[in-house]
């Protein structure tokens, strides 16, 4: 039920607001009332509005300095604020404070409920939003306590800021993307794309088209010029995920494009100039590799300037707890459930698993055990289900 808030000295005003107010049952509001900016300001701090109206000229407090306090203290409703000597002067000076809309007394029905539906839908987007960016957050949190963990998270925070190439070593599962994302979040580079590459997941004979693009005509299925993931990643970081499953040639070309920072599309000719950073991350050993002659040395110096090596959950198994409890809040909220709880006994059977899949393998079984078990997850459902 969206909240309300009329901030206005004169009572008679106030009614007639309420009652147009209440008299939308569509939009079924909760209407709350301050007879001056002082009460406003109190009501403000202690409840939160999705729409606020608010007069200008009242005593004690005018609404301008309600609003400008509302808005120093990280306010999020949407203010619209009236006033019977209404001037563009004052319209902007609002509008620069923080308002979304203001209107003239006696306001016009039409404009009243106008401005409010847009107000209300205004604020469920700023609300959305949020929740959008806190599910991402959420998503790419590196979560855990133990020493092997704090010692990624100490690597990331000195490398991030800089230009450095990091090669993230780890077994499946074990959580490298988190560590690329992080990289990427808290560097220079963080408001630039993002742009991943599985390398294991695309055939060999298509990698390159996908890493540097190709020109219309290139081959029988290249109807059209396609930009390849380097030039995506324009400004920002390029993470390649399981380089050790790239062709020999593709890798070829990708050490040209990190030696002269630039390539050329696949059946092109002019050298294009690319500024992204490489990450990349494998589950193999990468110096067996090149004694076999899987994977280029060369390639492979240019891209470990730094190495990242992460634990895997068993090196870890401290971290088990807090992982869980991640894990039941963040499947309660994608099935839209009130979150299961887990008794300490079934923590720690989790605890004492061997997990080969390792982080990846944890969520799973967290999701099964929430679907299979009625009610608190016990031991006996650890057992059962595991």
């Amino acid at each position: 039920m969206p909240k309300v808030l009329l901030i206005e000295d004169e009572a008679s005003i106030r009614a007639v607001l309420k009652d147009i107010l209440k008299d939308q049952k569509e939009l079924n509001l909760e209407v709350d009332e301050a007879k001056d900016g002082v009460e406003g300001l109190s009501k403000l701090e202690k409840e939160h509005y999705d729409v606020v109206f608010c007069d200008i000229k009242m005593p004690k407090m005018d609404g301008m300095e309600v609003l400008q306090q509302a808005k120093a203290k990280g306010n999020s409703s949407a203010f619209i604020m009236i006033s019977a000597h209404g001037t563009t002067e004052i319209a902007v000076d609002a509008t620069k404070l923080g308002a979304y809309d203001f209107l003239q007394k006696p306001p016009d029905l039409n404009r009243l409920l106008v401005t409010l539906r847009n107000a209300l839908d205004n604020t469920n987007l700023v609300k959305e939003t949020k929740i959008l960016k806190k599910k991402v957050s959420q998503k790419y949190e590196i979560v855990g306590k133990s020493k092997p963990l704090q010692a990624v998270r100490d690597m990331i925070e000195k490398v991030a800021p800089t230009e450095a190439r990091v090669l993230i070593t780890g077994p499946n599962g074990s959580g490298k993307e988190l560590v690329a994302r992080q990289l990427h979040d808290i560097s220079e580079r963080r408001n630039k794309p993002f742009v991943e590459v599985n390398c294991a997941a695309i055939p060999s004979e298509l990698i390159e088209s996908e890493l540097f693009g190709h020109e219309k005509g290139s081959f029988t299925s290249a109807i059209k010029q396609r930009i390849g993931k380097f030039e995506q990643a324009e400004g920002g970081t390029l993470f390649l995920d399981e380089i050790g499953d790239m062709s020999l040639s593709a890798q070829a070309k990708v050490l040209r494009a990190l030696q002269e920072s630039k390539i050329t599309r696949v059946g092109g000719e002019k050298d294009i100039s690319v500024n992204a950073r490489v990450v990349a991350a494998t589950n193999k050993d990468l110096k067996k590799e090149i004694e076999e002659h899987r994977f280029r040395e060369d390639l492979y110096h240019r891209l470990s300037v730094i190495v990242i090596k992460v634990p895997s959950l068993n090196d870890r198994a401290e971290d088990i707890p807090l992982l869980v409890d991640k894990f039941l809040n963040d499947i309660a909220l994608e099935y839209g459930s009130k979150r299961k709880e887990i008794k300490k006994e079934a923590l720690d059977l989790l605890q004492k698993n061997n997990w080969t899949g390792n982080i990846r393998e944890l969520r799973n079984a967290v999701e099964r055990l929430i679907i299979m078990s009625e009610g608190q997850i016990g031991p006996e459902e650890v057992k059962k289900y595991l």
